[in-house]
């Protein structure tokens, strides 16, 4: 059963850094969060899994398929998946690649999934939201049908803003405020 405490937890201990960085978006900020230290390490990735599994109980249909952006969603997809199977549910997953495969199917996405499909595209931390539509942009032309994005942390720094623009919605386990920090004032 997910324990959204213990997830916090390990978030506070392991993934969240203070100073100054540079974010994936170009951004400046004062604090960043590292995901990978969350998803690739045994008990984060298995509440990660619990925690989306439990949110995409609550959408309207449960999807056929899970996947997202090479690299930083390959361990939540795993993790998505192998929670679904203990829980006894049926759910396929696909990564999609930055740059399409130099060879064989030069393709953009990998994975049994079927145009089609619906899905869910999963990250671990959304600021702008840039690489999730892109990887919406991709699954979409393979054929897959794309109504939501859950991640790990949503900074609240326009991601939540640019998926309801491009209609889509976006869920988080949680939100930045929920660690007691504040989104930059624009």
């Amino acid at each position: 059963m997910y324990d959204a405490n213990a997830l916090k937890q390990l978030l506070l201990e392991r993934a969240l850094k203070f100073g100054d960085f540079t974010l994936a978006s170009g951004r400046k900020a004062k604090y960043y969060c590292d995901g990978k230290q969350i998803t690739l390490h045994s008990r984060g990735v298995r509440l990660v899994g619990e925690g989306i599994l439990q949110l995409l109980a609550e959408e309207d249909e449960f999807p056929q398929a899970v996947g997202g952006m090479s690299i930083g969603a390959d361990p939540i997809v795993a993790s998505v998946l192998a929670m679904a199977d203990v829980q006894g549910k049926s759910l396929q997953g696909f990564l999609v690649r930055k740059e399409a495969k130099g060879h064989g199917t030069n393709r953009f996405l990998e994975g049994p999934v079927q145009p089609g499909d619906t899905a869910v595209i999963v990250e671990d931390v959304v600021t702008t939201g840039g690489s999730s539509l892109l990887a919406i942009e991709r699954a979409e032309a393979f054929g897959l049908k794309i109504k939501t994005v859950i991640a790990i942390l949503d900074r609240m720094e326009g991601g939540r803003e640019a998926f309801a623009q491009a209609g889509y919605e976006l869920k988080s386990l949680f939100t930045i405020r929920d660690f007691g920090l504040e989104p930059p004032k624009n």
